[in-house]
């Protein structure tokens, strides 16, 4: 008996009160719910159980359809855009680069074509002003580059444009250079050494008919050779033995 009165002494103390209310709030939360994202009222959760629809919506057999506010008055689009029709409201896009006012997206929804291209079939397409009949470019150096609605005029290769026209490039002047001017003396020494080559083989050769002329002739181009050779080689090493110490 005491037992139980201590129960529901505890159930009337401030935290018994506390759960008894978050238990309430539960019950009741459980029993409301939330219409569907169209209704802004409802006697349910169920889409077909709207009683009113938020604004871009209509109700038709309690259910909230979307209106399609373009080609109402609503269509407000600016120039050279179009209307598009979202979910409870709309959308103003743009145009193609093709047209002056279009009806939709893409080059076939134009009401115009806007400069530069030329209705083909169904569609406006980018007019090619560099294969026309009439020369886009006046310029006789000039080359006509296609671009998207459009052309450029460039210089040919050579030119570059100055006050408006084109004008073909200064090349720097180069001053020319003579045969031997840019030889190494590595290199004048061995064309010095096939030089005297060429002409002991061709006083050898002569030395070796018999005739007296060329045989001395030889003789004392070898030995000029061979004292060059000497000489040379003795400065070389001299040079070095000096570079030693």
């Amino acid at each position: 008996m005491k037992s139980t009165h201590l129960k529901e002494m505890r159930l009337w103390t401030p935290h018994g009160k506390l759960l008894q209310a978050a238990w309430l709030w539960c019950v009741l939360a459980s029993q409301v719910h939330s219409c569907p994202g169209a209704c802004s009222k409802c006697s349910g959760p169920e889409n077909d159980q709207c009683e009113g629809c938020r604004a871009g919506w209509t109700l038709h057999n309690n259910t909230c359809v979307d209106i399609d506010e373009c080609g109402t008055e609503l269509d407000n689009c600016p120039l050279n855009s179009y209307c598009f029709n979202t979910e409870g409201s709309l959308d103003c896009r743009d145009c193609d680069p093709a047209c002056l006012g279009c009806m939709g997206s893409g080059p076939a929804r134009c009401r115009k074509c806007a400069s530069g291209y030329r209705l083909t079939g169904s569609k406006c397409l980018d007019i090619d002003e560099c294969s026309d009949r009439v020369l886009a470019c006046h310029g006789l150096d000039e080359i006509c580059i296609n671009t998207v609605g459009s052309f450029r005029c460039d210089c040919a290769k050579g030119f570059h444009r100055k006050g408006g026209v084109c004008v073909r490039k200064q090349l720097p002047s180069v001053q020319q250079k003579g045969l031997f001017e840019d030889i190494q003396d590595d290199e004048v020494e061995v064309l010095q050494q096939m030089f005297f080559g060429v002409v002991l083989c061709a006083l050898a050769t002569l030395a070796a008919k018999g005739d007296m002329v060329y045989t001395s002739v030889f003789i004392g181009a070898m030995a000029a050779m061979a004292g060059y050779w000497l000489s040379n080689r003795g400065d070389r090493m001299l040079h070095s033995f000096m570079k030693g110490h």
